[in-house]
């Protein structure tokens, strides 16, 4: 297979804490530092939350915007792509951000059981945060917990209030919602392909799932998404010293499948993503 892989590496997300791994990057200045040894290993979007300096999660703007600069400063090309998730606000707070006009951000369009509370994402507030990235022109990343959510997906693009062709991550192994299961896996790139053609897909293990989902991408022709976020491990026994370790892991994987590294204009033309912006 000749199609490049698009490897997103999430940073640091709102709950792994540097207890959990030292490596974790909190501070903005951490996350380039992360951003850019991962970008060198071969990452191509920076899936982006922000903290605030004691590690709780913020929606902050200004810190999003420091975060933001310092990865088109560091990272040339890379795409920048922001979370709308719940556990750093509530309502519109979770997109306050959009404005800075990312090159993407996730985008939950249902809601689902996490491990100790419900991820509540309202009908209203899917259309309010879809509309706000029409308008600062930010592609979707539509983040599906559930089979619901592929086929909500396709309805919104069908009627437009999200525009084709999508991109959706399945998101897979979290407690209470869909789990790391390979028919599972199958049936939803069965079914994205059927419902919405010409969808480009990624899916995202969690926690000891993570390398299983990242080979099963792969060799399904899909991209792939790793990171401290959402795995703070090699192995059972050993702590991943890095983001970039656990991208050099994908990438060895893509080796191994003949399966090309799509470097950041690679993927920005496969997204359908505007250039990359140039920092001064």
């Amino acid at each position: 297979m000749t199609k490049p892989c698009i490897i997103c590496v999430a940073l640091t997300g709102s709950v792994p804490r540097k207890e959990d791994n030292p490596a974790v990057p909190v501070t903005v200045a951490e996350q380039v530092e992360s951003a850019h040894e991962a970008f060198e290993a071969g990452a191509a979007i920076a899936h982006c939350h922000v903290r605030n300096d004691d590690q709780t999660p913020t929606s902050d703007p200004e810190r999003f915007a420091r975060l933001k600069e310092g990865l088109e400063r560091h990272c040339p090309g890379m795409i920048v792509q922001f979370s709308t998730g719940g556990r750093s606000g509530a309502g519109a707070e979770r997109g306050g951000m959009l404005r800075l006009r990312p090159d993407m951000a996730s985008l939950a369009v249902g809601s689902n059981n996490f491990p100790t509370r419900v991820y509540e994402n309202p009908p209203e507030l899917v259309d309010w945060l879809a509309a706000e990235m029409r308008r600062h022109d930010v592609k979707p990343e539509i983040e599906a917990f559930d089979l619901s959510h592929i086929f909500q997906a396709a309805k919104m693009a069908g009627d437009g209030r999200l525009v084709a062709p999508l991109y959706v991550q399945f998101v897979m192994g979290v407690k209470n919602a869909m789990p790391a299961d390979r028919p599972s896996f199958d049936f939803f790139v069965e079914t994205l392909a059927r419902i919405a053609p010409g969808a480009e897909w990624c899916a995202a293990g969690i926690g000891r799932h993570q390398l299983e989902v990242n080979e099963w991408c792969i060799a399904a022709g899909g991209h792939c998404r790793t990171g401290l976020e959402d795995n703070v491990r090699l192995d059972r026994d050993r702590l991943a010293p890095s983001n970039a370790a656990l991208v050099r892991r994908v990438v060895e994987l893509c080796a191994r499948h003949e399966r090309p590294v799509a470097g950041p204009a690679e993927a920005r033309s496969l997204l359908g993503l505007r250039p990359a912006t140039v920092a001064a």
